[in-house]
């Protein structure tokens, strides 16, 4: 079973290298769509088990270009996931509170508590991408986020917190033609603004600025994957695969806990129902 393509911790990423075109050989939309079916229902499973250890959490970071897929890979992969235990966290531009703070204190408050599953559409990643491609602080300000943001994702993971982090890559063709696509279709116009075109001028830029970004802060703790997104249908398989392959490896440890509650639980059923004397 193919998986999004981890960036091992300290290797130097080159997008021009990862098509984004990609499919696994093995697998057409039909299937794909099919076993996504099947992998979404294994993620409401393993969400209900994280739920109920209380043990864990889950932190999702979707990160790309515009158009590149991150409400619909949102949509398609999480569709079975229990939203009592689910919570999406996008973010804007800081407002003036905000940014009282340091960069990462909004970020901090969004992530997720003990048996939750937050997916970040956008996130902290913001503050050394398009801070830096549009100069809004100085160098030496964004280029000290690096590490900040690896520690930040170190002590998530010392308390618990699994972290998975994707990239959705696309193409500069393929994202031109999603937004002429919108631009044609009056149903879907409204996601379009100015930005959106004014941005694709910056796209080299962009494309260094996820390259140090991805290079420099994947670790073993809070890995970053690269999904090939010029198809949609591929896009959403890789991140399901990728969510439940790691999931799984939680689950007995998830169930063991399980488990131990409910003994603690029926000895003291047991004790309560002991007749009196």
């Amino acid at each position: 079973m193919e998986l999004a393509w981890k960036v091992e911790a300290g290797s130097k990423v080159k997008l021009r290298d990862y098509d984004p075109n990609y499919v696994d050989k093995h697998t057409d939309p039909t299937s794909a769509r099919a076993e996504l079916e099947v992998l979404c229902a294994e993620l409401g499973e393993l969400q209900e088990l994280l739920a109920a250890a209380q043990y864990h959490s889950l932190l999702v970071v979707l990160q790309g270009m515009d158009t590149s897929g991150k409400d619909g890979t949102i949509r398609h992969v999480f569709a079975q996931v229990n939203p009592q235990g689910c919570e999406v966290r996008s973010f804007k531009a800081p407002t003036n509170r905000e940014q009282a703070h340091d960069f990462l204190w909004r970020i901090h408050r969004g992530t997720p508590g003990r048996g939750i599953i937050t997916i970040f559409n956008r996130s902290h990643y913001e503050d050394v991408l398009v801070v830096r491609v549009h100069n809004l602080v100085p160098e030496k300000v964004w280029s000290r986020r690096y590490v900040a943001i690896n520690n930040f994702e170190r002590l998530l993971a010392q308390n618990g917190m699994i972290i998975l982090k994707f990239y959705l890559h696309i193409s500069n063709e393929e994202q031109e033609k999603r937004l002429l696509a919108r631009q044609k279709d009056k149903t879907k116009a409204w996601k379009l603004s100015a930005a959106d075109w004014a941005e694709r001028k910056y796209w080299g830029a962009y494309q260094e600025a996820y390259e140090d970004a991805l290079s420099r802060c994947s670790t073993d703790e809070a890995p970053w994957y690269i999904v090939p997104a010029n198809k949609k249908w591929s896009r959403d398989l890789l991140v399901a695969r990728t969510l439940v392959d790691t999931l799984r490896q939680y689950k007995d440890q998830l169930l063991d806990k399980l488990v131990l509650r409910g003994e603690q639980e029926l000895a003291r059923i047991e004790q309560i129902q002991k007749p009196a004397g």
